[in-house]
């Protein structure tokens, strides 16, 4: 079992900065990847970023790529999404998600885990 915990969403203006925290625990050893999902109200949830253990690669949707970075700490216990250059459509709750094995890294069904979720609002 994995728990995770989001921290270090709030409020910011248009064209700010942000940068949200997701702490693992339990059985992170074992786990593929990482995630960042995000959803606005009415909204579906949707991809953001993720972050493979395994060789490092790196993903991201289009809408943010270019302005989100995604990483992790080598113990495969925190991964982090730093966010730049924010929008107002950027506002939604950002879940992290963690997945035990490789698959689609785009779909929320492929991972096993999940956290309960920060807000970020963006202001314009």
């Amino acid at each position: 079992q994995v728990h995770l915990a989001e921290s270090g969403g709030g409020l910011v203006q248009a064209g700010g900065s942000l940068r949200v925290s997701c702490a693992a625990s339990g059985r992170t050893f074992s786990n593929d990847r990482m995630g960042w999902f995000r959803q606005a109200p009415g909204k579906e949830r949707e991809f953001v970023a993720a972050i493979r253990w395994r060789g490092g690669s790196t993903y991201y949707a289009d809408s943010v790529k270019g302005r989100f970075t995604i990483s992790g700490d080598n113990a495969k216990t925190t991964v982090y999404l730093q966010m730049n250059s924010l929008k107002p459509e950027d506002t939604a709750v950002y879940y992290c998600a963690a997945a035990r094995v490789y698959s689609d890294h785009t779909l929320a069904r492929s991972y096993d885990y999940w956290g309960q979720g920060t807000q970020v609002t963006v202001s314009s």
